[in-house]
């Protein structure tokens, strides 16, 4: 692990950054360099076997050009696909993943009944379902896979309109009613999803716990840098990097309200 280089952030667009403004509050002085495959956003609508190779082949570059000291893979389909690959790939590098917090929210619920709201990659992926039977053998997790949400995320993020109509119809499916019980916890499976709970909350038939992992991923950070995490103000601003390589000011505004310069 180099000690000099930044942490990299990855996701496939601006969901990642929910993760990156907590690892702020807990790692003050690390420099931090945000990638975003905005070229091949959504990725959830990927077939498997090509965004791994895409992912395989970006992560080559990507580490080869900025030596990076640890990754986050702020992306629940981009690590549940290919995270394995990545650190047999780049034996020492720390790679810290993003999963469907699936146990925590069987610890805490109190119905039994736990909704996992993810993209359609998330959803599918045999990685979910070993969570689920790993620690949730108990609960009914029911699993909802949105085509649309996490461009309705951006959207929202960048101050486009998006109606109440238009989440309501891609979370309704999260909410169940049995044996006189209630869902009780939806767990955030998309790192976009988090910018919408808010929203979500209004809209939401019935009080639930929405879970979002940003705080639990910076955490595990913290523990993956350990000694090695800086402890001096990094040299020069924390940058972003788009693979579509956009000039648009909306986006370089939106990127410097989270200390990002894009280049």
């Amino acid at each position: 692990m180099s000690d000099t280089g930044p942490v990299l952030f990855f996701d496939s667009g601006l969901g990642g950054l929910t993760v990156l403004r907590e690892a702020r509050y807990l790692l003050p002085y690390e420099q931090f360099l945000y990638v975003a495959d905005d070229a091949a956003f959504p990725i959830g609508r990927w077939q498997e076997t090509e965004l791994k190779a895409r992912l395989l082949t970006l992560f080559d570059d990507l580490i080869a050009r900025h030596a990076p000291k640890a990754v986050v893979i702020a992306c629940n389909t981009a690590f549940t696909l290919a995270g394995e690959a990545l650190r047999e790939a780049h034996p020492g590098l720390p790679f810290v993943g993003t999963v469907p917090a699936i146990k925590p929210a069987a610890e805490r619920t109190s119905s039994g009944l736990i909704s996992v709201l993810a993209t359609p990659g998330t959803v599918r992926r045999t990685y979910t379902k070993s969570l689920i039977d790993s620690f949730a053998g108990k609960c009914h997790v029911r699993l909802v896979g949105s085509d649309a949400l996490a461009e309705l995320a951006e959207r929202h993020l960048r101050g486009d309109r998006v109606a109440d109509e238009e989440l309501l119809a891609e979370i309704s499916d999260c909410f169940l009613e049995q044996d006189g019980l209630r869902t009780d916890i939806v767990v955030l499976a998309c790192t976009h999803y988090p910018f919408l709970a808010n929203r979500f909350r209004k809209i939401a038939p019935w009080p639930v716990d929405w879970l979002d992992p940003a705080e639990a991923i910076a955490r595990q950070l913290v523990r993956v840098l350990g000694e090695g995490a800086a402890t001096q103000p990094s040299q020069g601003p924390d940058r972003a990097v788009f693979t579509s390589n956009p000039k648009e000011a909306a986006l370089i505004r939106l990127l410097a309200g989270f200390g990002l310069a894009l280049v």
